[in-house]
């Protein structure tokens, strides 16, 4: 049976250092999109879509989101990591106090993920750059949007606490086996 793993947190949280992690061990992970629609705008000359049209940013997001997780379904692979979930759209739509339709929490509800690992913020590792626009207390607020959005969809969230890339990826790694 395969299982789907999804990690999340605000930004600058070490998602993507984790994820990197795991694929220099062998595990199949599906990256963040959002960098690349960010990209994709500035090069259209948009700096920030996500202020500039969230929802046409979020629409993206979830479409890329979605067929992550469709190529996922379709692979052979026993494990497959995610950085960043369905859910994260709508959650940052609620952080930015931004109306969406109801196809995102049905498109949440729809795709599962099997476990949902928590990022905590940690303010020793953040980092701002061009992509990132948000503050450590934006961070903040996008991880308490984070946590309420999947807590009611129904998940049960696992927070990774502290440590080296190693610590964290073993702490992840760990909790899975024990679960078999």
């Amino acid at each position: 049976m395969q299982q789907k793993i999804v990690i999340i947190g605000g930004p600058g949280t070490g998602k993507s250092t984790v994820l990197n992690e795991l694929i220099s061990r062998g595990y199949h992970c599906k990256p963040e999109i959002s960098r690349e629609v960010t990209l994709m705008a500035q090069k259209k000359g948009i700096e920030q879509l996500f202020l500039t049209d969230p929802l046409l940013f979020s629409n993206l997001l979830l479409e890329g989101r979605e067929k992550q997780y469709i190529e996922a379904q379709d692979s052979k692979e026993s494990t497959i990591f995610f950085d960043r979930g369905i859910p994260d759209v709508h959650a940052y739509m609620n952080y930015s106090k931004t109306e969406y339709p109801d196809y995102f929490i049905e498109k949440s509800n729809q795709y599962k993920y099997d476990k949902v690992f928590m990022m905590p913020p940690w303010k020793e590792i953040y980092v701002s750059d061009n992509e990132r626009y948000e503050s450590f207390e934006i961070a903040l607020e996008i991880n308490e949007h984070l946590i309420k959005t999947y807590q009611e969809i129904g998940y049960d969230i696992i927070t990774v606490p502290f440590g080296t890339v190693e610590e964290r990826t073993n702490f992840i790694l760990d909790s899975l086996k024990s679960d078999t």
